[in-house]
């Protein structure tokens, strides 16, 4: 389980916060020790991060001693710098601008508004700021220099810039600042001092990256309660959250990923910086890297001679592209971009006119695109394995008068066919070996291995980096008993990582 400490200057300067043992003076941290296998995170508030100082001094001695810390030196030695903040604020939103003119210094009687200097002098608090126009600034700056407070100077002259920012420390702060200061600290942060117990009951924290509005997401609301549920009893403290806490990731001692992933996405982000915080985390970012993308996937279950549809990568620039499929494949033909997720992106062409608008459509999304042989079956089996072993079994079956499991409509709806969820140990073994042998090929976190099967003959269409375990589908045959499997997985993982 992680520790969380807030390095102040001196104690008189948390007095308008409510007390905490975790709350230390820069002095107290000089002395702090924490057992090699505990994660620390610290959050530095000390009035100067000049060079030297005892601000610069905390962050320092924090990654020293392998503590991750708000700022960190890259952070404070960024600020110092001002030539990569002074930055052109002219495409940002409107209501910033608007905002920004507003609360400008007014232009003196005689001068002229286009020589006129006005600045506007305001303070950010964990990429939160007390004006809703200026969320967007204070979000992206955060971003890009993570610091606690910010006191952060705009001025215009032709355009809107800003002219300066250092970090800021608690002892700084008006009242009505300390207001937004500590409701932005308890947004970043799962303040322990606000409840002792029942954290310290727990052994491991672990997130749980989810999206509130997504429209079809890896777990529904029951299914996420049930993952709570089970983690608590292991004793795992288990909590949600969501893009908007990438930088709390440290705070936790493994990352479960129950959002639709994609590499130009921020849950490939928080992937990649929970496995660089030393986190346990599924999917982790190699999975996403081999799953997500179907030409990827395609090629490699080629090469190690797993079954698969007959597959062809036909590339934007290619000419006889259209041949190629009819030669090859035939008709009735499937044509999918590498990236698409719940059946979009992925067509059925029943003729040569109906292959070229196909891809035409969908060479207009990628480079490449997939043609595959149509392998009709009325369901689809879907494995889910974890670790390397196969612990649900499921078949999806096709949507009534369609030829996918899922059928997109118009105004965003979706249609879905029934399932029916059966012990691993009545799949035929063929199907079962075949998602063992695939998901080897990716590494050992969750996946669901989607298969397609007709008598003896066996094909695996994808494996997907965060398969659906949703409550009543997934867990029908298991019960609570499937998320128990996969907390006992995070479990045991987070305790070797604490051994090493």
């Amino acid at each position: 389980m992680s520790r969380l400490l807030i390095v102040v200057d001196r104690a008189k300067d948390w007095a308008p916060y409510y007390p905490s043992d975790d709350v230390l003076t820069f002095d107290e941290y000089l002395k702090f020790t924490a057992p090699a296998s505990s994660r620390v995170r610290v959050i530095n508030l000390c009035q100067s991060a000049k060079y030297l100082s005892r601000g610069y001094y905390c962050s320092l001695l924090a990654e020293a001693r392998g503590h991750h810390v708000v700022p960190s030196v890259i952070t404070l030695n960024d600020l110092s710098r001002k030539g990569l903040f002074s930055l052109e604020l002219e495409e940002l939103d409107s209501s910033v601008l608007e905002w920004l003119e507003a609360s400008g210094a007014a232009v003196k009687p005689g001068e002229d508004d286009r020589d006129a200097t006005h600045q506007v002098r305001i303070k950010t608090y964990f990429g939160q700021a007390e004006h809703a126009a200026l969320k967007p600034v204070a979000r992206a700056l955060f971003e890009r220099f993570p610091s606690p407070i910010l006191e952060v100077v705009f001025k215009r002259r032709k355009g809107w810039q800003i002219e300066s920012m250092k970090p800021a420390s608690p002892a700084d702060l008006e009242e009505h600042e300390q207001d937004a200061f500590a409701a932005a600290l308890d947004r970043f942060s799962s303040i322990v001092w606000r409840r002792p117990k029942s954290r310290r009951r727990y052994r491991f924290d672990l997130a749980i990256l989810v999206n509130p509005e997504e429209q079809l997401p890896p777990s529904d609301k029951q299914a996420l309660e049930c993952f709570e549920k089970a983690g608590k009893k292991l004793g795992i403290n288990v909590e949600q959250i969501t893009k908007r806490d990438y930088m709390r990731l440290p705070e936790y001692d493994g990352l479960f990923i129950r959002e639709t992933t994609a590499i130009d996405h921020h849950t490939y982000r928080f992937a990649r910086k929970a496995e660089a915080e030393g986190m346990v985390v599924i999917d982790d970012p190699v999975s996403i890297l081999r799953c997500t993308n179907k030409v990827y996937l395609a090629d490699l279950l080629k090469n190690n001679k797993i079954p698969t549809p007959k597959t062809l990568i036909l590339s934007k620039d290619q000419k006889d592209s259209v041949h190629q499929v009819i030669d090859q494949l035939g008709f009735p033909v499937v044509v999918k971009i590498p990236d698409g997720a719940f059946s979009k992106g992925v067509l059925r062409a029943e003729d040569e006119k109906g292959l070229k608008d196909a891809l035409k459509t969908l060479f207009k999304q990628s480079a490449l695109v997939l043609a595959q042989e149509y392998f009709y079956t009325e369901y689809d089996w879907r494995i889910g394995v974890l670790g390397g072993r196969a612990i649900f079994a499921c078949k999806y079956f096709m949507v009534k008068g369609h030829w996918q499991i899922y059928q997109h409509g118009e105004n965003q709806e979706v249609d879905s066919g029934s399932f029916d969820t059966l012990p691993t140990y009545e799949v035929p073994r063929n199907v079962i070996q075949a998602a063992l042998n695939a998901t080897r090929l990716i590494g050992n976190g969750l996946y669901g291995v989607d298969i397609k099967q007709a008598g003896n003959r066996v094909a695996v269409i994808e494996v997907n980096d965060n398969p659906n375990v949703d409550a009543g589908v997934e867990d029908r045959f298991l019960g609570g008993e499937l998320y128990t499997l996969i907390m006992q997985e995070f479990l045991s993982r987070m305790e070797e990582n604490r051994r090493r």
